[in-house]
C-alpha cells in the first residue's frame, strides 16, 4: 500500500461552494434520460398515477365531508336547539365512510402497481453495468475500481429512493396541497389568505437551502466514492498490507478518507437541521395565525364556528405535505447528485467501437499482419510502438521477448483489439480488425494473461467459463491437455472444488493451469499468452511443456514469455526493443547472427543452456 492519500488532501475545505453544478439544460437532459427507463413500464405508471389521484382526492375530501356532517347535522339546516338531524348526519358520515374505503382501495392498488419503480431501477443498474463492460481498457486504467463500484451501488441506491418513493411522494403531496388550498378558499377566503402569508418566507428559505445543499450533496457523493474506492483497493491488496506490516498506516489513511466523507455529510446535516425545523416553525406560525384571526372573525360573526372547525381539521394536513416536500428535497438533491455521477459514466463513449458495418469471417485461418503500426496510449503521450511491420502466417507460433517496458504486452493488446493503432493497421486474414465485430473477434481468440484470474465458483465453472454448456468430457479433456488434471484430481472435491474469490484457494501455478484449460476448451484459432508462464514454477512448467504444444498446435499463437523452453520452441522469435522489432528469426538463427538476442541469451543463461532460467531474473542484472 502506498503511503499517499487516496482521499482529498487533509487541508481541503469541504464547505467550499466552488463545486460545479450541471446547468439547467444538462439536468433536464439527464432527467429525460431517466424518464426513458420509465417508458417501457408506462402502463403500470399511468395506472399508478390514476390510483394515486383517487386516493389523494378521497383522503382530502374526508375533512370537507366531516365539516358538512357537523354543519348540516347541528348547524345550518339542523333541527332546533337541542335536536339533531340524524338523517343529515348519517348521510354525510356515510359519504365519509365511502371516501375512506375508496382511499384505502386506491392506495392498496397504487402500492401494488409501484413495482414499476423497482423495475426501472433494475433496468438502470443493468444499463450502467452493460455500458461499463463496453468501455475499453483505458477506461479502467483511468477509473479506480471502487469508484465504479460506488456508481453501481451507492449512487444507484440514492437514485432508487427518488424513483421508488420520491416521484409519487411529490405528486401526492403537491396534489394534496392544491386540493386543500381549494377547500380552504371554498370554506373562507379571508382565512385562506391569512394562511398563505407564510409562503413567501418559506420559498426564500427553500431557495437558499437548494443553493447550498446542492453542492453539499454533490460533495457527499464524491467523498462516498473515495471511501468505496479505498476499501476496494485496500481489501484487494490486503496480502501486501499485511506483508509490509502496514495495517496501522492503512487504518490511518482510511480514517482520513472517512473523515472527509463525514465532514461533507455533516454539512448536509447542518443545512437540514437549519431548514426543516424552520419549515415546522412556519407551519406552527400559520396555525397560530388561523386560530388568532379565525377567532376574531368568529367573534364578529364573519365566519361560522363550523368553518373554523373545518379549517383546523385541514390545517393538520395542510402543512404536512409542505414538510414532506421539504424533507424530500434533501432526497431529491442527493439523487440528482447521484444521477450526475451516473451520467458522467454513461456519457463516456467507449474508445473501441464496432464499425456500423462490422463483419465476421466464415472461417479463421489465422494469418496476422501489422502494417506500419504506431501506437501511443494518450494523444499527448510518448509513442510506445514505432512503425511495426510484420507478417505472421496461419498456424505460426511467435514468441516476443525483450526488456520490461519494451512494448511486448502492448503488441498483443493491439492484436486483441483492446486498443486501436494510432497509425497503421492490424489485420486478420487480410481484414482490418476495426472492421471486425469485437465480440466475434475475442471469441475467436484464447487469451491467457499474466495473472490467472479465476471467478468465485468451482474449478469446473472456471474451465468452462467461455463455453458454459460444455459437457464433462470436454472439460476433463481440456484440463488433461494442459496438464491441469494432475492437481485437480488431488483436490478435496476434484472439479467441484470451490476456488474462492479470485481463485484464492489455489496456488498461482494452479490458477494459471486452470486458465490454460479455460483457453483450451474454447479451441480458438488464435492464441495469446501474455507472460502466462511467469507465475509457474519450473516443475509445473515442465508439465506444461507438452500442454503448451497441444495448445499451440494447429493455431496461430503469440507468446510473451520469460521462459527459455517456451521461446526456443517457437517458430519465430521477435525481439522487441524500445517499441520496435529489433530482430526476428528462430532460436538458432538469432544465436548464429550474434546480435541483440544472442547477447541477451548469453546474459540469461550465463553461457549455459539452462531452460530453467528466466529472462526476468536475468534482465535485472543487465
Amino acid at each position: 500500500m502506498s503511503g499517499a492519500s487516496t482521499g482529498p488532501a487533509s487541508g481541503e475545505t469541504v464547505s467550499d461552494n466552488s463545486v460545479a453544478l450541471p446547468t439547467r439544460e444538462v439536468s433536464a437532459r439527464r432527467l429525460r434520460y431517466l424518464a426513458s427507463f420509465v417508458r417501457p413500464h408506462k402502463r403500470a405508471f399511468v395506472m399508478s398515477v390514476i390510483a394515486a389521484i383517487v386516493a389523494t382526492v378521497a383522503a382530502t375530501s374526508v375533512f370537507y365531508l366531516l365539516k358538512h356532517a357537523i354543519a348540516k347535522g347541528f348547524g345550518e339546516n339542523g333541527g332546533s336547539a337541542g335536536t339533531v338531524d340524524f338523517h343529515a348526519v348519517n348521510l354525510w358520515l356515510g359519504l365519509v365512510a365511502a371516501a375512506v374505503v375508496l382511499g384505502w382501495a386506491a392506495t392498496t392498488l397504487q402500492t401494488y402497481l409501484s413495482i414499476w419503480s423497482v423495475r426501472v431501477v433494475n433496468d438502470l443498474r443493468t444499463a450502467l453495468y452493460a455500458h461499463v463492460q463496453r468501455q475499453g481498457l483505458d477506461f479502467f486504467s483511468r477509473q479506480r475500481t471502487g469508484t465504479v463500484i460506488s456508481r453501481l451501488t451507492n449512487d444507484i441506491e440514492a437514485l432508487a429512493q427518488l424513483v421508488t418513493e420520491g416521484v409519487f411522494m411529490v405528486f401526492v403531496n403537491l396534489l394534496t396541497l392544491v386540493l386543500i388550498e381549494a377547500y380552504l378558499f371554498a370554506l373562507d377566503w379571508h382565512l385562506a389568505l391569512a394562511v398563505n402569508v407564510i409562503f413567501p418566507v418559506m420559498l426564500g428559505a427553500t431557495i437558499a437551502f437548494r443553493y447550498y445543499s446542492a453542492r453539499a450533496y454533490r460533495r457527499t457523493r464524491e467523498r462516498m466514492a473515495h471511501v468505496t474506492a479505498f476499501l476496494a483497493e485496500s481489501l484487494a491488496g490486503m496480502r501486501v498490507v499485511q506483508a509490509f506490516a502496514a495495517e496501522e498506516r492503512a487504518a490511518e489513511e482510511f480514517e482520513r478518507t472517512n473523515v472527509h466523507y463525514r465532514k461533507a455529510n455533516m454539512e448536509t446535516i447542518y443545512l437540514s437541521a437549519a431548514y426543516f425545523p424552520g419549515v415546522e416553525l412556519l407551519a406552527a406560525i400559520g396555525t397560530g395565525i388561523v386560530l388568532w384571526y379565525g377567532g376574531i372573525l368568529a367573534q364578529d360573526d364573519i365566519v361560522d364556528v363550523t368553518v373554523l372547525f373545518g379549517f383546523i381539521l385541514f390545517l393538520e394536513n395542510f402543512f404536512d405535505p409542505i414538510q414532506q416536500l421539504s424533507q424530500f428535497y434533501a432526497t431529491f438533491l442527493s439523487a440528482m447528485a447521484a444521477l450526475d455521477k451516473i451520467m458522467g459514466v454513461m456519457e463516456m463513449s467507449p474508445t473501441i467501437l464496432d464499425a456500423p458495418d462490422a463483419l465476421t469471417l466464415p472461417a479463421v485461418r489465422g494469418a496476422v499482419a501489422f502494417d506500419h503500426v504506431g501506437f501511443r496510449y494518450d494523444d499527448d503521450g510518448p509513442e510506445v510502438l514505432h512503425d511495426v511491420d510484420l507478417t505472421v502466417s496461419a498456424g505460426e507460433t511467435i514468441a516476443l521477448v525483450g526488456h520490461t517496458g519494451a512494448g511486448k504486452s502492448t503488441f498483443v493488446k493491439l492484436l486483441s483489439r483492446f486498443y486501436d493503432p494510432t497509425t497503421g493497421s492490424v489485420t486478420l486474414d487480410g481484414v482490418d480488425l476495426r472492421q471486425l465485430e469485437q465480440r466475434w473477434l475475442r471469441r475467436s481468440m484464447g487469451i491467457v494473461p499474466q495473472e490467472g484470474f479465476l471467478f468465485a465458483g468451482t474449478v469446473r465453472d472456471n474451465i468452462r467459463y467461455g463455453e458454459p454448456d460444455a459437457d464433462e468430457a470436454r472439460v476433463r479433456a481440456a484440463a488433461e491437455a494442459v496438464g491441469a488434471d494432475y492437481f485437480i484430481d488431488e483436490l478435496e472435491h476434484g472439479y467441484d472444488t470451490d476456488v474462492g474469490e479470485r481463485g484464492s484457494r489455489l496456488s498461482a501455478g494452479q490458477r494459471q493451469l486452470v486458465a490454460f484449460a479455460r483457453a483450451m476448451l474454447t479451441d480458438p484459432p488464435l492464441l495469446v499468452l501474455d507472460e502466462a508462464t511467469s507465475s509457474v514454477d519450473v516443475a509445473t512448467e515442465l508439465r506444461l511443456a507438452d500442454g503448451l504444444k497441444a495448445l499451440t498446435k494447429g493455431r496461430t499463437a503469440f507468446i510473451v514469455a520469460h521462459r527459455l523452453s517456451t521461446i526456443r520452441d517457437a517458430d519465430r522469435i521477435l525481439v522487441i526493443d524500445d517499441g520496435r522489432v529489433a530482430e526476428q528469426g528462430t532460436h538458432e538463427e538469432l544465436l548464429a547472427v550474434g546480435g541483440f538476442y544472442a547477447g541477451l541469451y548469453g546474459t540469461w543463461t550465463g553461457g549455459a543452456d539452462d531452460p530453467e532460467t528466466t529472462i526476468e531474473s536475468r534482465l535485472s542484472e543487465t
